[in-house]
């Protein structure tokens, strides 16, 4: 038996985060990694499973190094029976920021230059009022956040839980398709996949419109929800 929690997501402020980069332009694309919900949810208790971060500092604020612990951070959520999945766009807007700087190293030596050269970049952003859909899956009770943080800015975002149910896993020796955005680490490891559409972006590229085959599903309303993922690494 697990809980599955349908949860819509609403942008209080721009979105950033850099998918891409070309040229000058930073793109985001409007695709919620299943890692970042993760820390956004405060599901991970990155001050306990960190070795590097002294008593005095939290992990939450200070961060000593940029360094991604993925793995130490999300595998224990496996064993707490807790699932999180990407989130997909329901609808979403973008807007172009332009960014400017100069050099400033007269500031260091205390003397102006006679150069100056300036330079700019774009950011594409994901709007305020967008709004994203994705799926906790859970083996207890959760009490999830109504408001969380996202992205480079910190961005607020109001999370709904637009339906709760109990499910059983269901067997199929048949073939089916989910149509919204996975991590193919999650899910490569315990299925077949025959099919689907690559979502580039960091640091781990998403799938969707995935045909597989392996097994156990979860029948959420018209949805066939594989029911043995679980956060892997390469490797695993």
């Amino acid at each position: 038996m697990a809980i599955i929690y349908r949860c819509n997501l609403e942008l209080h402020d721009s979105l950033y985060f850099a998918t891409r980069e070309i040229g000058r332009l930073y793109e985001t694309e409007p695709v919620l990694h299943n890692y970042a919900l993760c820390y956004s949810l405060g599901l991970v208790d990155s001050d306990r499973y960190s070795t590097t971060v002294p008593e005095e500092h939290s992990y939450r604020y200070f961060c000593p190094e940029q360094v991604p612990k993925y793995e130490e951070h999300l595998v224990p959520l496996n064993q707490q029976g807790i699932y999180v999945t990407p989130a997909r766009s329901l609808c979403h807007a973008a807007i172009l920021n332009t960014w400017k700087y100069a050099d400033n190293r007269y500031h260091v030596e205390l003397e102006k230059t006679q150069k100056n050269i300036p330079s700019f970049g774009r950011a594409k952003e994901i709007a305020p009022e967008s709004c994203f859909e994705f799926f906790v899956i859970s083996q207890k009770p959760l009490k999830l956040p109504r408001w969380i943080r996202l992205g480079k800015w910190a961005s607020k975002a109001e999370i709904a839980i637009a339906e709760t149910q109990e499910v059983t896993p269901s067997t199929t020796e048949s073939p089916f398709i989910f149509p919204h955005p996975l991590n193919p680490l999650d899910v490569m490891f315990s299925y077949q996949v025959l099919s689907y559409d690559t979502i580039n972006m960091p640091p781990v590229s998403l799938i969707r419109n995935i045909r597989l085959r392996g097994g156990q599903f979860y029948r959420f309303n018209q949805l066939q929800i594989p029911a043995r993922m679980q956060y892997c690494f390469r490797g695993a």
